[in-house]
């Protein structure tokens, strides 16, 4: 039975060429900074997104996380959309971690208003407030269904936090389909962060991986807190080959998996019992949601993989489609012919 998965981004498989370029990777210990691939990496996602300096990081939630660590104080606040990645899916570990507790701003799809966002900053000095010591956009937005935030938001939410004094931290795990969906240069978004998250091991399908970046100081305060968490790596060229490949190779393919995300909510939209929102239908995420007695998402979503379909249910009455390298038009027409035939 063939298998079409649809679950995320994050389960796409090395190329063929990452494959070569790890088994004939130059390595050393990257801890004493001498892997001269991960220098290579590091310098080229530095350079690539217009910062000072990066890091190489097993995943984008200790990037995420190690980007609260280096610019917040504990009992800090921290400002961040309702439903951002940092605040939902990173097991608490802003609190655990950083003593920072979080004041969450509903965005738009995901999209935070400055003025919003202005409301949330404390900055009294009153010693019986939290002060906010950061504030976090996401960009593109996984729970509001890939929805890209374009730079005049981001741009007026970094104007707001530097007439604070605040940093900004963007969890850009997608940031090139960001880029890819507005057609820009990657820099002309990264400009409105003080710091950013991206993923190699997504769309651009490295085995492992994120890069975090930032000025040179910060990413010192980093390092030395990526080895407390134990992220302290080894010969970790063989991974960052991979992640080479995938800047230089899988960026510009980004565009045929947003065409296939349109081109599944397209086939999707009309069959009965299922509603999709085409206005947020931007990059490479497609939220589907269920209206139909006979099914909830968790039974459809078990249903579906019945037929070799995987997806995943993100509550009760909703559903995810993720695609990525590994799907292609033919598998996209499968899909919307058996979700027919189940839902006819």
């Amino acid at each position: 039975m063939r298998t079409v998965d649809f679950r995320s981004d994050t389960i796409t498989k090395p190329t063929k060429e990452m494959r070569e370029a790890m088994f004939s990777a130059e390595v050393g210990d990257d801890v004493y900074g001498e892997d001269p691939t991960i220098n290579k990496l590091e310098e080229m996602s530095a350079d690539l997104i217009g910062k000072e300096a990066a890091l190489f990081v097993p995943s984008g939630t200790m990037g995420n996380q190690l980007a609260v660590l280096c610019h917040t104080q504990r009992g800090n606040e921290i400002v961040l959309e309702e439903r951002s990645h940092i605040y939902n899916y990173e097991v608490g570990g802003i609190a655990f971690l950083s003593g920072v507790q979080a004041r969450i701003v509903k965005g738009n799809n995901g999209i935070m208003k400055s003025e919003d966002v202005e409301k949330a900053i404390i900055a009294d000095g009153d010693i019986h407030h939290p002060q906010t010591g950061l504030i976090c956009m996401e960009n593109t937005h996984n729970m509001a269904g890939g929805i890209v935030v374009p730079k005049e938001p981001m741009k007026e939410i970094y104007n707001l936090a530097k007439k604070h004094n605040i940093p900004v931290h963007l969890d850009g795990a997608r940031i090139f389909n960001a880029s890819t969906a507005l057609g820009c240069d990657v820099k002309e978004l990264t400009q409105y962060c003080d710091s950013i998250m991206f993923c190699l091991s997504k769309g651009l399908c490295a085995p492992v991986g994120s890069i975090l970046s930032g000025s040179k100081e910060f990413i010192n305060k980093a390092r030395r807190y990526r080895k407390l968490l134990g992220g302290g790596m080894r010969q970790a060229g063989i991974l960052a080959a991979a992640g080479i490949v995938a800047l230089t190779s899988m960026v510009e393919r980004l565009s045929e998996d947003h065409k296939n995300a349109g081109l599944l909510a397209e086939g999707l939209k009309d069959i009965e019992g299922i509603k999709i929102d085409m206005n947020t239908i931007q990059s490479n995420i497609l939220m589907v949601d269920i209206a139909t007695p006979k099914y909830d998402s968790i039974n459809l979503v078990a249903r579906l993989r019945k037929e070799g379909i995987l997806t995943s249910d993100i509550n009760s009455s909703r559903i995810r489609f993720v695609t990525h390298n590994y799907i292609s038009n033919d598998d996209i027409r499968y899909t919307v012919d058996v979700v027919r035939r189940i839902l006819s």
